[in-house]
């Protein structure tokens, strides 16, 4: 994405980087972009601004405290953290930038899939729509495997550490080993948000790669029986891995467009 990067002071301690995308709808629902693990908004790639476009919506992309552009992490990362971006940081931001009283479609992807959904536990009257893709709704083997292998790629040369500093700059490391070495601690494997899902009234599309290499297909089946909403859609793509919205990007931005289209 080119467009102009813009700051904003959440607190006495965090600046976030984010980015609108801007169609002119005011009136209309605005996208929330929340990123992995280990991304920011240049590793969403065109993917937003394509959204965007074919839904003629606004939107808003930004970088999560600790990621990109923004704070890079000043203290070690706790097991609620993805809570803590969900009840804290999404609406001071929201808040902030003074629109915090439009209706929200949020557009989740893996950890950012997991804090769009406990968002919209929290928050039914503004979210309109939840589009969640290779989310965790708890910890399985094949998450800590793919983090295991991840963390000693990672230690084993520099070839990942200099892919990811393109994004992450000096602080990659502390971005890297925030989410690696937290998902191995026995604590967060406790993680689990389940009970929150028949508190989203909203119509759920859960999205996962038939190959994805960070969680059972479970997640997603857990996200739609337990969503309170009849309308709650599964969509597995083969031949794609942990990131749809880049490995089958025609796909996934037509199944976004259709279910908003029969939901909202």
């Amino acid at each position: 994405m080119k467009k102009q990067l813009n700051f904003i002071e959440l607190d006495d301690r965090v600046n976030l980087a984010y980015q609108f995308i801007d169609k002119q709808n005011s009136t209309k629902p605005l996208l929330i972009f929340l990123h992995e693990g280990l991304g920011s908004i240049a590793q969403w790639k065109g993917f937003p601004e394509l959204l965007c476009d074919q839904l003629n919506l606004d939107g808003l992309v930004y970088e999560r405290y600790g990621y990109g552009y923004s704070t890079p992490f000043f203290e070690d990362r706790k097991p609620d953290y993805l809570f803590t971006e969900a009840e804290y940081f999404l609406p001071k931001l929201l808040q902030q930038l003074q629109v915090d009283n439009r209706e929200l479609i949020l557009i989740g992807h893996s950890d950012g899939a997991s804090i769009a959904l406990i968002f919209a536990a929290n928050s039914a009257n503004k979210v309109v729509a939840v589009v969640s893709m290779a989310a965790h709704v708890f910890v399985d083997e094949l998450s800590i495997g793919g983090i295991i292998e991840a963390d000693t790629i990672y230690q084993a040369s520099d070839d990942l550490r200099n892919r990811l500093k393109k994004y992450h700059f000096d602080h990659v490391d502390s971005t890297f080993y925030a989410w690696s070495k937290m998902w191995q601690t026995e604590e967060f494997k406790q993680f689990n948000i389940e009970h929150l899902l028949p508190k989203i009234n909203t119509p759920i599309l859960a999205i996962q790669g038939v190959q994805d290499e960070y969680g059972l297909p479970s997640q997603v089946e857990s996200i739609v029986k337990n969503g309170a909403n009849p309308n709650n859609k599964k969509l597995f793509i083969d031949n794609c891995k942990h990131s749809p919205h880049l490995q089958a990007t025609e796909q996934v931005i037509k199944s976004i467009s259709a279910f908003l289209k029969d939901n909202l």
